[in-house]
């Protein structure tokens, strides 16, 4: 166990910033799933600008990769121009 009160901090705070960087990469998946199975283009093309939003402030936060994040999006945007 950590001895130092800052050491003690920074491990109430990682857990705090994992817990959120869980959350936030899970409902993100999930809008992901969503978008996936939607099959009214016009339902599909609503989700995606909100899907893509998603995924890019993850990607700002490094939770995922800037390359990973673009592969993302540009599977999704041919998913919905498919429909």
């Amino acid at each position: 166990m950590a001895n130092h009160k800052s050491a003690l901090k920074r491990i109430r705070s990682n857990e705090k910033r994992r817990v959120l960087n869980r959350y936030q990469h899970k409902t993100t998946r999930n809008a992901i799933k969503a978008l996936r199975i939607a099959t009214d283009k016009s339902d599909a093309t609503a989700k995606l600008s909100s899907v893509i939003s998603m995924i890019d402030k993850l990607a700002k936060k490094n939770i995922i990769h800037d390359n990973k994040a673009s592969n993302l999006k540009s599977k999704l945007t041919k998913h919905v121009a498919k429909l």
